[in-house]
């Protein structure tokens, strides 16, 4: 559900209301996916779709993880998780609204997945209420159980009870990867790694519940690598 920015003009007896534009480049990467699910969830792929439904919220509709999937991975990883379809990429700017909905506690997270190669081998930003050395981190799967590989990030992640605006940006060249979390002018996490220089990206919990909504990426398909 795309937000919509209101202005209030004083002495106007109304008020003009805008829907805000998705910028076609950010970062110097052009625009390559959006989803508000207003349309289903057919470009998206899950460990266990039973865990996941496309609901009306707020006049609109975005897209829960609403139970636990039926999924055992090989290694020590997320459980719940949905990629989008048919989607590669390098270079990438992802940024989505994303509401918690589970209960209150120290790993009470949502995850963000990318450089996905298959299920054993992927990156994914774990944002959770306190960190520890197995939460709120930037996370390596590199066919055994994931290790955190941040370099500087906060203490915790205060999802509170609304839909929160997190942004992950990837320059392969560099290696870094920069969290942004509702600030988009300071990142709460940050790390350098060059692993996996391309792959596709997901979203989910680990072992929670939560919504997803206003999917953005710019980004370079590796399809386009090849032109």
């Amino acid at each position: 559900m795309t937000p919509i920015r209101i202005a209030f003009l004083a002495c106007v007896p109304f008020a003009f209301i805008a829907i805000a534009e998705t910028p076609k480049e950010v970062k110097g990467n052009p625009l390559i996916f959006s989803e508000d699910f207003e349309k289903g969830a057919d470009k998206w792929t899950q460990t266990d779709p039973a865990a996941w439904k496309v609901i009306e919220e707020d006049g609109g509709h975005a897209y829960s993880q609403h139970q636990q999937s039926n999924y055992k991975p090989e290694v020590r990883s997320p459980l719940n998780i949905a990629r989008i379809k048919d989607l590669d990429v390098s270079d990438f700017v992802v940024e989505a609204r994303m509401k918690q909905t589970g209960k209150e506690y120290g790993h009470r997270d949502m995850c963000i997945f990318f450089g996905y190669q298959d299920p054993t081998h992927f990156y994914y930003v774990h944002l959770a209420t306190k960190a520890d050395e197995h939460a709120n981190s930037i996370f390596l799967v590199n066919g055994a159980p994931r290790v955190s590989i941040a370099q500087e990030r906060t203490q915790g992640t205060d999802w509170g009870t609304g839909y929160q605006t997190v942004r992950i940006e990837r320059d392969t060249k560099e290696g870094t990867i920069l969290v942004y979390f509702n600030d988009m002018t300071k990142p709460v996490m940050k790390t350098t790694d060059k692993t996996f220089l391309h792959g596709g990206i997901g979203f989910g919990t680990f072992d929670d519940t939560g919504n997803i909504d206003d999917v953005h990426i710019w980004g370079k398909a590796m399809s386009d690598h090849a032109k």
